[in-house]
């Protein structure tokens, strides 16, 4: 936000400090300074002069030999060929030894006397383009005000000025900020000095009222939870022609390009008052509407297209807030005007237009449409809709009296939104009610009751005070006072933040309350890591051709509409798809075999909480693979599960994957025929398995592949349980058992069968552990298989024996062999 500080000292009634102390002032109390710029340089030396005679030049056409008086004792002779100068005007001169302005800061151009085609010229006469005060290079500057000869230019047009830019992020919450008259506002209040705004500043103007109504036209607002507030008035016998000088130098300094004296004035009281106005050429709406000119603000139709200000053609994006005739399209609602209606030389007629839209909605379309305007800029601070009709019929006043034009219809008021009519006192309808002890206690200041009100009442806030309750209205065009807090933070900075007491805070050291959960985590890293696994970390968007891959269905997964890339432009529905597209990636950089695992959060759209929000589901997961070249033996499966057992090393239950579940998310990348899922208890704690055939391929995972994923909050309630076991000091005994059972009988039932025999007949004091050694099916026999399980046992008191070892395992052949017809091998 660029800040002239002559513009402020037009609505102050005091002094400034000197710059350098305001600019730090600014920065410590308003918002942050980007840039200091001293306007006065690029001007310096540059006179008014007059113009008193003028002759051909004898050896050029185009050119004129002129004599100005500078103010000195002499007439000063330049040799001009502009086409307007003439005998009598006074025009902008630069002596030699001046910068032409337009190259002040970049290459600057020094003029110096010099002879042209043998006539000696000193200095130049300057155009618009020349002083960088806008685009006419057509003709010398005529200085439209009185001056005397040699009276300083820079001085003459406030040009002798200093402008501030102030960074726009520190005025996101300020919409009133984005105007020179709101800046001025809290320049006054930090400076602790009473502002007063202008008198037409006020939410309930005096508007005049139409000389005639010959232009008629009406306004249909299909959009009102989108456009709280739309105003418009005609005007008729506009002169449309070139601004004063005064104008075109006044939206220089604020990086506005002059166009002509009505849109000119619109973009003026914009970067007055921070409300975005907008000029129609009345015939041309006429000539785009079926009879009577008619604007309605409504969204797009399918497929239609509006041609810009800017000279682009653009087709809206489908819930843009259009304005647009009966017929067509005529503008992008506080975004930019249309080319077909666009106010020119030629105009005679207007329609004014001041409204407020919805901020969300102008930003969507700005940025889908790639469209960025000062209009823009404002409208997405979301800026008052109480100061629409206040800035419109200022506006249309001097639009009056620049232009010679009269308003020539009623002024229509639409408005879409309860708090305008309770605003006609200037004050917004919600009070925030605070005492000097609520504040002083969250500042540790000890400001009186009537020193806070006096600064708030130094913006203009009203109040009604009663001791020290204090009750506070926040004007008209401050949107951002909702809660006693709001309240605080205003006293806090108009007072100065280099006023806070530099004390620490009395604080409990009583140690905070450690987080279950994240103590689980790093459990289950530090677990995970010390059996050799690798802690990947990937993002928590993915894109939607991994879901494809991974068989997991998108509609599922809530997309991102303004993703940064399309790699991220959902949100996984789990952890395992992006483990998976890691694996092919390592292996071809070298890792053969390898454990990866991660802890995460995934959403899934039909997962909600009670508010109706996205809930958010912390997993764990893990995968094991290694490349093909290894040939790798047994099986991935069991390969993940030693993983699962030595994270969770208490008793956990497989079970086949049922049918109905077979259609979830989580267990798509799996092959069911070789996945389960696991139990704790009865609690659901997570998936195990190796992946389909399909994934595989997609994906260039290595046959030798399995993984699990868990719930991380039910895999909590185990790392919470101690499992620490002592370990007997005497030698353990290893066996293996193998069994031939029917080729359709599960792993996991026959494990849980022998482990269920085994802590039956085991020895007293004894601590043993089972676990798969092989599984094997002769190619010659495919209705049975033979799997061997691997005991290791010993006992606390004694040493034991291989005789009493192989007497439990017959023990376990027996009962296996009565139970499921095993064969003890």
């Amino acid at each position: 936000m660029k800040v002239s500080l002559n513009a402020v000292k037009q609505f102050i009634d005091f002094e400034l400090p000197p710059v350098d102390e305001l600019v730090e002032k600014i920065g410590a109390q308003l918002g942050a300074v980007e840039e200091v710029v001293n306007l006065g340089d690029k001007y310096q030396g540059i006179a008014v002069v007059k113009v008193v005679k003028v002759e051909k030049h004898p050896d050029a056409d185009k050119l004129h030999v002129c004599q100005v008086d500078a103010g000195k004792s002499e007439l000063v002779q330049v040799v001009c060929g502009a086409p307007n100068v003439r005998e009598g005007i006074l025009a902008a001169w630069l002596p030699p030894g001046a910068v032409v302005p337009s190259t002040f800061g970049k290459d600057p151009f020094k003029l110096e006397a010099r002879e042209i085609r043998g006539q000696m010229s000193s200095g130049m006469l300057a155009s618009l383009k020349e002083l960088d005060l806008g685009d006419d290079h057509s003709g010398i500057l005529e200085i439209d005000k009185d001056a005397a000869p040699g009276e300083d230019f820079a001085k003459l047009y406030k040009l002798d000025d200093y402008i501030i830019d102030i960074e726009n992020k520190m005025f996101t919450h300020r919409p009133d900020c984005f105007g020179v008259l709101g800046v001025a506002r809290e320049i006054a209040g930090i400076l602790h000095k009473p502002f007063e705004s202008p008198d037409w500043y006020t939410p309930a103007p005096k508007l005049l009222g139409a000389m005639n109504e010959t232009l008629r036209f009406s306004v249909k607002n299909e959009l009102p939870e989108l456009t709280p507030r739309f105003t418009a008035v005609a005007l008729s016998g506009v002169k449309v022609g070139p601004s004063p000088v005064w104008l075109q130098v006044a939206l220089t300094k604020f990086g506005q390009k002059p166009v002509n004296n009505v849109v000119d004035l619109t973009n003026f009281y914009m970067v007055v008052t921070g409300q975005p106005l907008h000029a129609y050429d009345y015939d041309k709406v006429k000539a785009l509407s079926g009879g009577e000119p008619a604007i309605v603000i409504r969204h797009p139709k399918k497929g239609e297209k509006i041609k810009l200000l800017n000279g682009k053609e653009i087709e809206p994006r489908e819930k843009a807030i259009m304005i647009a005739t009966d017929k067509q399209l005529i503008g992008v609602g506080g975004v930019m005007g249309g080319s077909e209606t666009e106010v020119d030389e030629k105009t005679q007629n207007i329609i004014i237009e001041c409204a407020n839209f919805d901020m969300y909605s102008i930003r969507r379309t700005s940025m889908e449409n790639g469209l960025f305007t000062d209009a823009v800029t404002r409208f997405t601070k979301g800026q008052s809709p109480l100061q629409c009709k206040t800035v419109s019929a200022k506006a249309v006043d001097d639009i009056q009296k620049l232009t010679g034009g009269q308003v020539a219809s009623e002024f229509i008021d639409i408005l879409s939104c309860n708090e305008i009519n309770a605003a006609s006192d200037g004050w917004n309808d919600k009070e925030v009610n605070v005492t000097p002890q609520f504040i002083n206690a969250r500042l540790g200041l000890n400001l009186s009751a009537a020193e806070i009100i006096k600064l708030l009442e130094n913006v203009e806030f009203g109040q009604d005070n009663s001791g020290d309750n204090l009750k506070f209205y926040s004007p008209f065009w401050r949107t951002d006072i909702e809660i006693p807090e709001d309240i605080v933070e205003e006293v806090g900075r108009l007072c100065g933040y280099d006023h806070l007491p530099l004390e620490l805070p009395k604080r409990d050291l009583t140690p905070a309350a450690k987080n279950s959960l994240l103590q689980a985590k790093t459990e289950i890293r530090d677990q995970l890591a010390k059996a050799g696994a690798s802690e990947a970390l990937t993002y928590s968007f993915v894109h939607g051709d991994l879901l494809e891959k991974t068989d997991q269905n998108k509609d599922n997964a809530f997309q991102v509409a303004n993703a940064l890339s399309p790699d991220l432009q959902y949100y996984r529905l789990s952890l395992m798809p992006s483990l998976l597209d890691k694996v092919h990636a390592n292996i071809k950089a070298g890792y053969n075999e390898f454990a990866l695992f991660e802890l995460g959060k995934v959403h899934v759209a039909a997962h909600t909480d009670k508010e109706g929000l996205p809930r958010e589901d912390e997993l764990t997961a893990l995968v094991v693979a290694a490349a093909d070249k290894l040939r790798k033996s047994g099986t991935a499966y069991y390969e993940a599960r030693k993983y699962l057992t030595h994270l969770a090393p208490i008793k956990l239950t497989f079970k086949p994957v049922p049918n109905d579940m077979q259609k979830f998310d989580i267990a798509k990348p799996y092959d069911i025929n070789r996945t389960a899922f696991v139990y704790v208890g009865d609690a659901f704690l997570g998936i195990i398995g190796e992946f389909r055939s399909v994934v595989r391929r997609a994906l260039k995972l290595p046959k030798y592949s399995a993984g699990f994923e868990l719930d991380t909050t039910v895999l909590q309630t185990v790392m919470q349980k101690s499992n620490y076991v002592t370990l007997p000091r005497f030698p353990k005994v290893s066996q293996d058992i193998t069994l031939k059972v029917l080729g359709s009988l599960a792993y996991q039932d026959l494990f849980d069968f022998v482990w269920s025999e085994l802590s039956s007949a085991q020895p007293k004091n004894t601590l043993p552990s089972l676990g798969p050694r092989d599984i094997f099916q002769r190619p010659e026999d495919q209705d049975h298989k033979q799997i061997t399980f691997h005991l290791e046992i010993a006992s606390y008191d004694r040493t034991l024996t291989d005789a009493e070892v192989n007497k439990m395992l017959d023990v376990v052949a027996e009962a296996a062999h009565e139970k499921f017809g095993a064969e003890r091998i």
